[in-house]
């Protein structure tokens, strides 16, 4: 028989991850899997469980939480030669990872894709020392939606990023920042810099609506410095879908990025604080298998 570990977060969606283990693991025997179930407790947890599954020759791993949990088990997996295959059950605030795959939102939904056979490979991203699967993002409005706290995303969902990013867009905080990519340079003031590898960012499901989950490529955007009124243009951009047209965003596409700063600035990793500039971003292409429709 085939060996799976369930890694649940018990804090995400709204504290309703235990309800859904049951069925996962049905899904998991109707497959052909044994499985085994880890709760994470504190930061850390999901890495070191991911880790252990990929040493010990696991065939899938699922991830029962949010971006956060995934993340973490992306870490655990990231420079092992065996990776079992990845299934995703998105109960976060945002969830961008399985937007981007069109995993389906509805948990039970998404319960129904695991352990069906097919499978996606996908890239993952290297930031200095860490793995990331979704976003990079450098600014105070990736800083404070980084640091919305557990309790604000249970009562308010994604409406507490919404409100944390309006406030600091209000009092918007320029920074000097150089991008170096491709053989090129750019060097100026910003108020927001992203690199994606999916079509969702933040929620927005169109925010880079050119990118594949495995087109190699990390899609970048420098939200240059300008007035409040020209960032509302840009929101509106966003939502329409029309993004990378701004005239003060600059997109690019590349495989590998340094970013540097005047002043170390901290840095969001799929929604999540994680340490400060410089950056050295490369995009491990295809690197993992996961489940999807």
């Amino acid at each position: 028989m085939k060996k799976s570990m369930i890694i649940a977060n018990p804090s995400s969606g709204k504290e309703e991850a235990e309800k859904y283990i049951e069925l996962v693991k049905a899904q998991l025997t109707h497959n052909g899997y044994d499985s085994n179930v880890r709760y994470t407790e504190r930061e850390g947890d999901a890495t070191a469980f991911a880790a252990d599954a990929c040493i010990h020759g696991y065939d899938a791993i699922i991830s029962i939480g949010g971006d956060g949990t995934l993340n973490e088990t992306i870490n655990g997996m990231g420079g092992k030669e065996h990776r079992p295959a990845l299934g995703v059950v998105p109960l976060g605030t945002v969830n961008d990872f399985a937007r981007g795959l069109r995993i389906p939102l509805k948990p039970e939904e998404a319960i129904a894709v695991i352990g069906q056979g097919k499978l996606r490979k996908v890239d993952t991203g290297r930031v200095n020392d860490r793995y990331f699967i979704n976003i990079i993002g450098l600014g105070k409005i990736a800083e404070t939606t980084a640091e919305v706290s557990a309790e604000q995303k249970t009562v308010l969902g994604s409406l507490a990023y919404f409100l944390e990013g309006a406030k600091t867009l209000v009092n918007q905080e320029p920074f000097d920042i150089t991008v170096q990519s491709s053989g090129q340079q750019w060097t100026g003031p910003a108020v927001l810099f992203l690199a994606v590898l999916t079509s969702s960012a933040a929620g927005f499901e169109q925010a880079a609506p050119g990118a594949r989950a495995d087109d190699g490529l990390l899609h970048c955007f420098v939200i240059q410095d300008t007035s409040l009124p020209q960032l509302a243009r840009i929101g509106v951009n966003l939502l329409r879908g029309d993004f990378t047209k701004d005239k003060d965003v600059i997109y690019f596409r590349t495989q590998e990025a340094v970013i540097s700063s005047s002043k170390p600035l901290a840095v969001n990793i799929d929604g999540d604080a994680g340490g400060q500039t410089p950056l050295n971003l490369k995009v491990l292409k295809q690197h993992i298998d996961v489940f999807v429709p």
